[in-house]
Parts: structure tokens; sequence; C-alpha cells
């Protein structure tokens, strides 16, 4: 199949009975569960072990804007409850005719409540609802196998079950990548040597990393602490701060230099941010004076050698930045079904009027080199 235009980070949205059919009885009493309280607030909850609740942050709302795409023109109301969401976010065969109709060739999926089992402590269960999310996540894609395509969960509470996971996703379910949040997981950064064997085996068998935030989670993040209030702060705050700190681990703590050959994409967070970042490491890098990184290689050529960023379609520097950062290194995503996703997102990408070669790799090329499509 051709691929001119692809969607690197959709979203799926879970059927809250997921865990319940597809988790190991072992885990299945406690597994995750979409509970509604008495005043209409939708909880996430996880009863094995101690019970905690996997909210969205401090703020008990309901799980609608999940799938509320199209809110962003006020054609759909973002507070319903979350089965009235998008139904294509649970159906694949009602998400092809809504990509059909935006013009998009194949999307790359990532989940919605399963954006917060990064704070599950017990790393066995975290590992148990992985696999049941991957092992569904594999039969929505399966009747159209040249247009969707999952992103893996790995559950980086053990770093020798997410590499287990991961070798699962990829031999046993075909996936091409997986995901991880830029979050802290039980007190470890991303540049932690205990995650190296992830590091060295998605390296040595090809598969992409992907690196998802999301609201507040429930694990450590930047600037919750000062951002107390305001529901556009805190999320503007917890998707870009966290992406770039993911990035300094990455990139400058030196993941990427020791495993040249692993493929990172830092994702749903903007990409305008990304050009000055690396100005700022490669400054530190040159200064012979300041810089004690130990790296070897300048932090722009390793972003431009192994590393992805996903612009939104909204950001106007996309055309100033796509040459400046690498356009093949540039990816972009509709965010579907969620609330703040992008209806007519290729359309309002194409009309910044980038040259030819720079937008065929915005729009499919960088995605292509990215997910191992060429």
């Amino acid at each position: 199949m051709q691929y001119n235009v692809i969607d690197a980070d959709g979203h799926v949205t879970e059927p809250p009975n997921l865990w319940e059919e597809y988790m190991d009885p072992k885990f299945r009493e406690g597994c995750p569960k979409l509970i509604t309280t008495e005043n209409g607030s939708e909880i996430l909850r996880v009863e094995y072990d101690d019970a905690i609740d996997l909210s969205r942050g401090k703020q008990r709302i309901t799980f609608g804007a999940v799938g509320a795409f199209g809110a962003r023109d006020g054609s759909v109301k973002p507070n319903g409850p979350y089965l009235q969401g998008r139904k294509g976010g649970f159906d694949p065969h009602a998400r092809i005719p809504d990509m059909d109709a935006e013009g998009i060739d194949a999307a790359f999926l990532y989940p919605s409540l399963g954006l917060f089992f990064g704070s599950i402590k017990n790393p066995e269960f975290a590992a148990a609802a992985a696999r049941a999310y991957n092992r569904w996540l594999a039969d929505y894609c399966k009747p159209y196998p040249q247009r969707l395509f999952g992103a893996a969960m790995l559950p980086m509470q053990s770093v020798e079950l997410a590499v287990e996971e991961m070798r699962f996703a990829a031999k046993e379910l075909g996936f091409r990548a997986g995901f991880i949040r830029p979050n802290p997981y039980n007190g470890r950064a991303l540049h932690d040597p205990a995650f190296d064997p992830l590091w060295r085996e998605a390296q040595e068998i090809n598969f992409s990393i992907g690196i998802h935030g999301g609201s507040e989670s429930g694990q450590p993040t930047l600037g919750m602490d000062r951002f107390t209030r305001g529901r556009a702060v805190r999320h503007v705050v917890a998707h870009t701060f966290e992406m770039m700190a993911a990035a300094t681990s990455l990139i400058m703590c030196g993941v990427c230099d020791r495993f040249p050959r692993l493929k990172i994409a830092f994702l749903e967070a903007g990409g305008g941010w990304m050009a000055g970042w690396l100005d700022r490491m490669d400054r530190h890098f040159d200064d012979v004076g300041m810089n004690d990184t130990g790296l070897k290689t300048r932090p722009s050529e390793i972003f431009r050698r192994q590393c992805f960023i996903s612009f939104e379609p909204v950001e106007g520097t996309l055309p100033l930045l796509a040459d400046y950062i690498g356009s093949e290194n540039i990816l972009w995503a509709t965010d579907y079904p969620h609330l703040d996703g992008f209806p007519n997102a290729p359309q309002m990408i194409k009309a910044m009027g980038m040259p030819e070669k720079t937008l065929w790799n915005v729009m499919a090329g960088g995605a292509m080199r990215y997910y191992n499509m060429q």
C-alpha cells in the first residue's frame, strides 16, 4: 500500500470491560474498572492490593472528553459519559470511514485509559494490565492490517517485564513500536542505567519507542506543585515540561549516545520547543569549559540520527522549523478521538505552504522512517 498521509499518534478508547475479558485470571478480580460515582463523575479504579484511583488528576470529572473529537470547533459537547464518545475510538469499523473522510492512509494507535497505568505500583499487576491491553489492541487492528497499527504498552515498573512485553508485542502481535510515559516510574528517570536493558533490546529488534505523556496521571509531574489551578495551564505544563525532561534524559544524559540505533519519538507535547532545546543542549556540549556530559556526539546530531518530534497542526512554527530540525524527523497527529484532537488535520498542515519534499516528509516520510515502514 502507498502511504502518503500517516497519523503518527491516534488513540483508541478502551472498552471499560477490556481488562475483565483479557486479563490473566490471577489478576482479574482487582483489574481496572471505570466507576461512575453518585455525582456523575467517572473514576478509573484498580482494586488490586491497595485500591487506587487512576483519575484525571485532582479533578473528579467525566472521561467523556476522551472521546469528544470535534469539541475543538464546538460541534461536540465535551462532558458526556465515556461510553458516548466517538464510536471509532471503540470500533475499528467505525474508525476507517473517519480516516477516509480526512484522507488518512494509516494511523498508529495509543491508549486513553491506559495512559494512566504508569501510576500502578505493583510490577506484576502492571505487566498483566499491559498484556491485556496489547492483546485487545491487536484484535482492534486485526481487521485492517495495512491501515491500523498498535503501539504496545510497556510496563516500566519492572525493566525485565517491560523487555518481556516488548518481545511479545513484536514477535507475537507484530507491533513495530511501544510507548512509555516521560514521567519517572517508581522514582526512576528515563536515563537511569537500570533501563538500559530495555533500550538495548529495542535497538536489537528494531522496535521504536514513543514517549507519550498525558494529563495528570498519578506519577510525579513537573510543575504540578506550582500550577495548582486552571485546567488549561496544568495541561500545558503536564505535557510539555515532562517531555522536555524526557528529551534531556534520552539525548543529553547519554541514552541515545549509548544506543545509536534506538528510535525515539516525542509525542503529543508540541514540536516547536525542540529547536531551541537542541540549540541549548548543543551550546553546552560545544562549551569546553561547561561540557561534562560524556557525550560522543552533539545533541542535535543525535536527534537527527534517531529521534522524532510530533508537531500539532496548529503550530505556526512548523513551516519555519521543519527543515531546521529535519523534516524527515517530524511527525504529526490527529489525537483522534480526544477532546483536543484536530479534525481536518492533514488539510491544515498542507495549507501551511511547505515545499513538496518537506511536506511529504512531514505527512508520511518521517512516520515511515520512525515506524520502520520503509
